[in-house]
């Protein structure tokens, strides 16, 4: 397989690494972004290193998540394509290793500006930046997960250790959406969130189409194996497409600023890109699904016109990637300053990178939108599928709750307000509504969401797998099953976590992490809705469970809840210091109510509204436990009208029996 694989690899690395040394260095002399520097120029060298060596880290990145994607989403397990994936990935996580090490080094000669020294104040000062910057730290996470990436790739062989090696990939590239451009931006959030969707997403999409065509290209698969894997992986290049462009538009909108910058040469570079994302999108719009279809006919000619295809969609690929790295470089065209670095900024500028919001009202919490592209695409994207499976089975003739689509969508569309209205705008300052916002992901959004009854729905929908390779529907099963969620479902388990993680939360220093770093405002989102969500499915979920607790346990839950909710929200009312003061206490706003007035609303809002859910929950539970006794009642009366009610006359006759032992036993 080696001496075959080789081959195949150099040929795609020569594909895709011609276009992009050519858009790079086009881009680059274009945009301006290798001139040297006004004040201290670090030399060649590092201006050109630097963009060259983030490129192989990415080309590495892709490679190494894509390969993994299509182990995990195409492949069949203990197959020698599966095989040859893991050592594409393995090759690429090395490469993104060795090159995001280059990266870092150079960006650091682009800071010291002074000639390498083998000495120890020059490897102090190297350990300084690499633990002490946030740019040095960034690319230190990426190598030690990329390093990690390599040796999994290397020893794991099973469906899981895919999975935990594609989670960490896909994690080395937040760092990277970090840096650059994004970093400085006065729009930190949005556009972290809409770098870190592109990258991934773009990975996917390039290192998906590599591995294809090095699975193609080297083991030369039956004209039937190459139609399935294709055809799968098309799926996930439309998705991929989507977002790539979606999150593209959203970067060029927050750096290009007006349609007079595009006539810039960041403008000029963005057309470019904007000009090879479009040559992609036609390609795969008009030949992609002609192409995979011809397949079947068997003929020659067919497999070599898809060859050529996906060698003309790599070499694009190249160049767009090019025209990205070069982006990176290349000075935009709206200033990137945050807020902070003013010179006359404001105590609130300082603290978040943002202008102070005009004063609060609740008009305006639907007016000021702040976009998080992250959830807005993953609401968005469920509700598609979702609409998509209720229009499957109903072309196919299977009944599906018109309610549940609604309540589901209503779900998501409240997912998208929550994360991204003006309760995330002045949830940054106020922490009454930051409390409304996560009573409405914590409690309303799951509650909307169990009652869809997505599993359910997906393992109808979806078509099943019988080749040993897994899809979205195998995945969702695997997750359903597994022991992990077996124990957190629990229902005294999945209450607990909901209960505890308040004070948790709260009490910890998560919530200034939360507060202060956009991860940590997305990890607080996904747990708030997860716990939740684990909650709801516990007690009143329709999809399957390990776990069938009896209604009674099921209301003394939902009460118990409600008493540590009002708990948690009389604590906060009566608490006399402020909770992150550091943050909140030192905002210098001058409108609205005081800090501590402010909490104390918050406090009253988790008490007072979010009984609402719960108090939803209980009536739901009890509501259920009518509904199965009734049932119980009905399955009897069926029962006793086949068989004459055989159970009522054996337990008749058992309790005849017992009176007449008792009456003997009394004479005797």
């Amino acid at each position: 397989m080696t001496n075959r694989l080789i081959p195949a690899f150099t040929a795609v690395g020569a594909l895709f690494l011609s276009g992009l040394g050519i858009a790079l260095v086009f881009g680059l002399l274009a945009g301006g972004g290798a001139e040297p520097l006004l004040i201290v120029d670090p030399g060649p060298v590092v201006r050109w290193g630097i963009p060259v060596a983030k490129a192989f880290v990415h080309f590495g990145a892709a490679l190494a998540v894509g390969s993994l994607m299509v182990a995990a989403f195409v492949l069949t397990r203990g197959s020698r394509a599966f095989s040859l994936s893991l050592t594409v990935a393995a090759w690429g996580a090395g490469l993104m290793t060795v090159a995001g090490a280059a990266s870092a080094f150079l960006t650091f000669m682009a800071i010291y500006v002074e000639p390498v020294s083998i000495d120890q104040r020059f490897g102090d000062l190297l350990w300084l930046y690499l633990q002490s910057t946030e740019i040095g730290r960034s690319w230190l996470i990426t190598v030690g997960l990329g390093a990690i990436v390599t040796v999994l790739s290397v020893v794991v062989r099973s469906f899981g250790g895919v999975f935990a090696a594609g989670v960490l990939s896909v994690a080395a590239l937040w760092p990277l959406a970090e840096q650059g451009h994004a970093a400085g931006t006065a729009n930190h959030e949005a556009a972290v969130s809409a770098s870190y969707a592109h990258s991934v997403f773009a990975a996917m999409w390039i290192g998906g189409l590599a591995v294809m065509a090095i699975i193609a290209w080297s083991e030369k698969p039956s004209t039937s194996s190459l139609t399935t894997m294709l055809q799968r992986y098309s799926t996930i290049a439309l998705v991929s497409f989507i977002v790539v462009a979606v999150s593209g538009l959203t970067n060029a909108w927050l750096r290009v600023g007006t349609l007079a910058d595009l006539a810039s040469g960041y403008g000029a570079l963005v057309i470019a890109k904007t000009l090879s994302l479009v040559i992609l999108g036609v390609m795969g719009a008009l030949y992609r699904g002609r192409l995979i279809s011809s397949l079947g006919q068997g003929k020659r000619k067919n497999s070599a016109v898809v060859s050529r295809m996906i060698a003309a969609e790599l070499t694009v690929m190249g160049v767009a990637s090019g025209l990205a790295s070069a982006l990176a470089r290349t000075p935009t065209p709206v200033p990137q300053v945050p807020a902070s670095e003013f010179a006359q900024a404001t105590p609130a500028e300082v603290l978040t990178g943002e202008q102070l919001p005009p004063e609060f009202t609740w008009s305006r919490v639907f007016t000021l939108w702040e976009l998080d592209l992250l959830w807005a695409l993953i609401a968005v994207f469920a509700i598609v599928y979702y609409v998509w499976g209720h229009l499957r089975l109903a072309r196919r003739g299977d009944h599906w709750p018109i309610s549940r689509t609604i309540l589901w969508v209503s779900g998501m569309l409240l997912l998208i307000f929550a994360t991204n209205s003006g309760l995330v705008v002045y949830g940054t300052y106020l922490f009454s509504i930051h409390m409304l916002a996560h009573m409405l992901l914590s409690m309303a959004v799951p509650l909307l969401l169990v009652l869809g009854a997505p599993v359910t729905l997906a393992s109808r929908a979806i078509a099943g797998r019988k080749d040993g390779s897994r899809g979205t529907r195998e995945w969702i099963l695997v997750a359903v099953h597994s022991r992990y969620l077996a124990i957190i479902g629990h229902p005294v388990v999945a209450a607990a976590i909901f209960g505890l993680s308040l004070i948790v939360f709260y009490y910890s220093p998560l919530f200034e992490w939360a507060l202060r770093e956009h991860l940590g405002h997305l990890w607080m989102t996904a747990h708030f809705v997860f716990s939740g969500y684990l909650f709801a499915q516990a007690l009143i979920g329709i999809d399957p469970s390990p776990h069938n607790p009896p209604y009674p346990l099921r209301l003394i839950i939902v009460l118990a809840t409600m008493a540590f909710h009002a708990f948690f929200g009389l604590s906060i009312i009566l608490g006399t210091g402020l909770l992150v003061p550091e943050w909140f206490g030192a905002m210098g706003r001058t409108w609205g109510d005081s800090p501590l007035v402010d909490q104390q609303n918050g406090g009253e809002l988790a008490w007072g509204l979010g009984e609402f859910p719960t108090l939803a929950l209980a009536i739901l539970v009890t509501w259920a436990w009518s509904k199965s006794d009734d049932r119980i009642n009905k399955r009897r009366d069926r029962s006793a009208d086949r068989d004459g009610d055989l159970e009522l006359e054996a337990y008749n006759d058992m309790l005849t029996a017992r009176a007449e032992a008792d009456r003997r036993l009394s004479r005797g």
